[in-house]
């Protein structure tokens, strides 16, 4: 452990921990000694750590894991500095507009905390390969992304590895911590991979998004996020409808991407002589954008990484597993186990009955379970028996017909299983689901 360029006394705190029992410690905690700095040195030397998200919850992520003795840092974040990112994230000044949120982070961590070293990545977490994440000790994600975080969940879980025995093999077990807030609320949680409950077993914690039915939006729409779920929807997959960028390729923080969006739902606004789409709402329906709150950032960025720090020095027992704060109304906060959800897509069965009046339609089905906060999907296809029943892409047109259709008249019976699959889910997951009709 090169300490010469350390101040004296720098660690003086950190070391009051790791260099002496408590009665919090985990039973496999040793104390550092002179002749032994075996945690120090795993801090400084040994531990890689990633940081996913380098916005409002990672730039005081970023600062605590540095100040807090940790040195192999990575940081991933596709997004550039916009000027209004300057009230909260303070990593960032007037001159890093328009630049890499990762690489002026990392720039800044690096020329203000002598000895660390912060690894900067302009891209999406999808763009890295598992070997990639194999290096980590821990991934800390402070995401605004539902759909991101269910995507590093699934690849996490994935990377654990079962033997022949049916036992987990604890090398493999890459600990996910996860930050979030939105307003005067956030949540701090660990995920132990293929051990305690998973990301996606949580999902119907979170609100699901506002969600329009297919036929209103495809047929008659009435407000103007109709208009823009059209264009999201239909527009993009629409080839008769010229775009300047590959629709497969559609990214909601690329300006010239959003601008074709925005113009797209207002022709289809025009035709139906509805008013009221602007380009910010173009972006809050695409991008679903929250609030954030600096102090609620710095609460949450810290109990992360406290957490971080109690699982890599084994000072005290860690987080199990979910904490919720509150600052709403003076200073709440909670903490409980979330339990691993039968049927879970990632980490169980991936089976889940849905019941459903023989009745309806196609189409109400698709309204029921884009709203059901279980799934959180988004433009989910539908297959069963077979056959495809509602599809994205290519087939969509051929299988837009059949919304109007019920599940019986799509021979649909009781005890089939409709596979789904949506952007939504991590990897290639689907998720089966066992239809029960109502009597």
């Amino acid at each position: 452990m090169d300490t010469s360029i350390d101040l004296p006394g720098r660690w003086i705190d950190i070391e009051r921990i790791i260099k002496r029992s408590g009665p919090f410690a985990s039973p496999s905690f040793e104390p550092d000694t002179k002749a032994s700095p075996n945690i120090m040195n795993g801090l400084q030397n040994d531990f890689k750590v990633l940081v996913i998200g380098a916005g409002g919850l990672g730039c005081e992520i970023l600062k605590n894991l540095a100040l807090s003795g940790f040195r192999n840092i990575d940081v991933i974040d596709m997004d550039t500095i916009d000027i209004s990112n300057l009230n909260r994230q303070f990593l960032f000044r007037r001159k890093d507009v328009g630049k890499s949120k990762a690489e002026v982070a990392a720039a800044f961590i690096n020329s203000r905390i002598a000895g660390c070293n912060v690894t900067p990545h302009k891209c999406k977490i999808q763009d890295k390969d598992e070997d990639y994440y194999r290096q980590f000790k821990i991934v800390i994600a402070g995401l605004d992304s539902i759909e991101a975080r269910r995507w590093i969940n699934g690849l996490l879980v994935n990377l654990v590895v079962v033997n022949d025995r049916g036992e987990i093999e604890p090398d493999t077990i890459i600990p996910l911590v996860d930050g979030g807030t939105e307003g005067f609320k956030g949540q701090a949680r660990v995920i132990l991979p293929k051990i305690s409950s998973c990301f996606e077993c949580s999902l119907d914690a979170f609100p699901p998004q506002v969600s329009y039915a297919i036929c209103t939006i495809a047929n008659t729409p009435r407000v103007p996020e109709h208009c823009i779920q059209w264009a999201l929807l239909f527009g993009l997959q629409d080839a008769t409808l010229e775009k300047p960028f590959d629709p497969k390729q559609f990214d909601n923080d690329n300006p010239d991407h959003m601008n074709w969006l925005f113009e797209c739902a207002k022709k289809r606004a025009e035709k139906f002589n509805i008013n009221g789409v602007t380009y910010k709402l173009t972006q809050g329906v695409a991008k679903n954008i929250i609030p954030a709150i600096a102090s609620t950032n710095a609460i949450i960025a810290a109990a992360c990484c406290n957490e971080v720090f109690k699982f890599c020095t084994d000072s005290s027992g860690y987080l199990n597993n979910y904490m919720m704060y509150n600052g709403l109304n003076g200073v709440y906060t909670f903490t409980f186990e979330y339990e691993v959800k039968e049927g879970c897509a990632v980490c169980g069965t991936n089976l889940v009955t849905f019941e459903i009046d023989k009745s309806n339609t196609l189409s109400t089905f698709l309204e029921k379970i884009t709203t059901d906060s279980r799934f959180q999907f988004k433009k989910p296809s539908l297959r069963s028996n077979g056959r495809n029943l509602y599809m994205q892409g290519l087939l969509h047109q051929s299988t837009v017909p059949n919304l109007e259709k019920t599940l019986s008249e799509l021979n649909v019976e009781e005890g089939d299983e409709i596979t789904i699959t949506d952007p939504a889910l991590p990897g290639n997951l689907a998720v089966r689901m066992r239809i029960k009709y109502s009597s």
